[in-house]
């Protein structure tokens, strides 16, 4: 009797174990997805350059006489120190015969004002891009500036216009934080565009503050 009754409870637990073990599969669902980073959207007046840009940043106000803008990442340091994106237009549309700058000009141009201001210059990468269907070159270098005496890394992307005109994407940045902004700097890059229509909805457009702490970019070209 004991022997049939262990035979029968052997058998119940044999016809058991796979369907718990059917209950115990992970589940398929899929993951939730993550919601996309919120961003501001700015587009310089009389109908420049707009490119979006993180919405934790702050717009620190203008330069190049209105020509371009800086924002940056919340940071405790003095601002002298900050890790920032300045976005603007560096050359003015050509006007009668007068030859406009090449890109190629504008990278000595930029690569001579960074060696001037800092020392141990070295240059990390240099390529040919594309931009919003335009022309471009990218320069990366790493230097010593004597004002701060701070390493820094400057990515500038250089965008040559419909008229001969050249517009700006830079970040400057401490080497240590290049790989934590550098994906930011490359999605600014990409918003970049010349005029659009008003800001789609549900997207925040920068009022820009008037004043900025004067550039440590590249200087534009006399005229």
């Amino acid at each position: 009797m004991r022997l049939l009754l262990r035979v029968v409870i052997w058998l119940v637990l044999a016809l058991g174990l796979p369907a718990v073990a059917a209950g115990q599969k992970p589940s398929t669902a899929p993951a939730p997805l993550h919601k996309p980073v919120p961003r501001k959207r700015y587009c310089q007046p009389d109908g420049g350059f707009c490119f979006r840009y993180p919405g934790s940043w702050t717009m620190l106000g203008e330069v190049y006489d209105g020509d371009g803008v800086v924002v940056a990442p919340p940071q405790k340091l003095d601002k002298a120190l900050w890790d920032e994106i300045t976005v603007a237009l560096i050359t003015p549309l050509s006007e009668g015969d007068e030859e406009p700058l090449s890109l190629d000009m504008m990278i000595e141009q930029a690569s001579n004002s960074m060696r001037e201001g800092g020392q141990a210059f070295e240059t990390l990468q240099r390529q040919q891009r594309t931009v919003d269907h335009k022309p471009a070159q990218m320069l990366k270098v790493r230097y010593h500036e004597k004002a701060t005496d701070r390493d820094w890394i400057e990515e500038i992307v250089f965008i040559q216009g419909p008229e001969g005109e050249i517009y700006s994407v830079a970040l400057k940045c401490a080497p240590e934080n290049l790989a934590r902004l550098e994906p930011l700097f490359a999605g600014v890059l990409e918003s970049w565009m010349l005029p659009e229509p008003g800001p789609p909805a549900g997207e925040e457009e920068e009022n820009v503050p008037k004043q900025a702490p004067p550039p440590s970019k590249a200087a534009p070209p006399d005229h």
